[in-house]
């Protein structure tokens, strides 16, 4: 498979996509809003949005199974999957907020070999593939050279369900936005992953995500040279609902974590 090939028209897919949610962002209609969870939204820009990706993704490789996140095409198992959030930061984009993307991985045998995340607003497509490095359009790009947690900026992300543990991530907010330069909550976890691939932030750490949020972030912070894991050090981090991205810092922000998490 001609993966630089594959991920390049990928990239032609979404930017095709991101035209789509563009439009709809100047006349969108909150009435049409629904709710999946208390805090969970979704909307019609969200659904045809996973169409049109599925539609074009299934012509460019026919013999691929889907897990998305709207479920507007039937989830399977195979050795192709692609992984789609066809708006990852809803909330942000029914809000009016600017920080929302689309995230495409393809992941054979459950590793995953191409990722793309393209930022909406700011027309910012960052892409990798397994072991070609990572760009933010056609630039490559690097995860941050910072080793000392006070130089250090991280993002994370609120729970939105399943707060049994949120003293604990509140004792780990406390600690890091007094020992680094700051704590950031950008509402969208494959940009916040993106972030950390091009060296925006030094890390990122963020608990109840799913595959379609952090698939195709995880592998372009990884071609850019950074690690990722679950809170434990380990690599349950595509199902396991813990992530935690980073460069350098990452073993430090893993430590700060484990100390009140566990």
């Amino acid at each position: 498979m001609d993966l630089e090939n594959l991920t390049s028209k990928v990239r032609d897919l979404t930017a095709e996509v991101v035209g789509f949610i563009s439009t709809e962002s100047l006349r969108f209609d909150s009435s049409k809003i629904e709710l999946k969870g208390k805090s969970d939204l979704v909307s019609y820009v969200d659904r045809e949005s996973e169409k049109k990706l599925v539609k074009g993704l299934s012509k460019l490789l026919p013999s691929a199974v889907f897990l998305t996140e709207e479920k507007t095409v039937q989830q399977g198992d195979g050795e192709y999957q692609w992984i789609i959030d066809p708006l990852d930061g809803t909330t942000n984009f029914v809000h009016g907020i600017p920080a929302y993307a689309i995230s495409i991985a393809l992941s054979r045998n459950n590793e995953m070999i191409l990722g793309v995340v393209h930022e909406v607003t700011r027309k910012e497509c960052f892409w990798a593939w397994k072991g070609g490095g990572a760009f933010l359009n056609e630039v490559r790009i690097h995860v941050s050279s910072i080793s000392s947690m006070d130089e250090s900026l991280f993002a994370t992300g609120f729970p939105i369900q399943e707060f049994a543990k949120k003293e604990s991530y509140m004792k780990i907010i406390s600690q890091l936005i007094v020992d680094t330069h700051g704590l950031r909550r950008i509402g969208s976890a494959a940009l916040d992953l993106a972030y950390v691939a091009c060296g925006r932030t030094e890390g990122f750490f963020e608990c109840n995500l799913n595959a379609w949020d952090v698939a195709a972030g995880t592998l372009i912070v990884q071609e850019a040279g950074g690690v990722v894991s679950d809170f434990s050090g380990g690599r349950n981090f595509l199902f396991g609902k813990e992530i935690v991205a980073g460069g350098t810092v990452h073993p430090d922000l893993v430590g700060v974590i484990q100390k009140y998490w566990f």
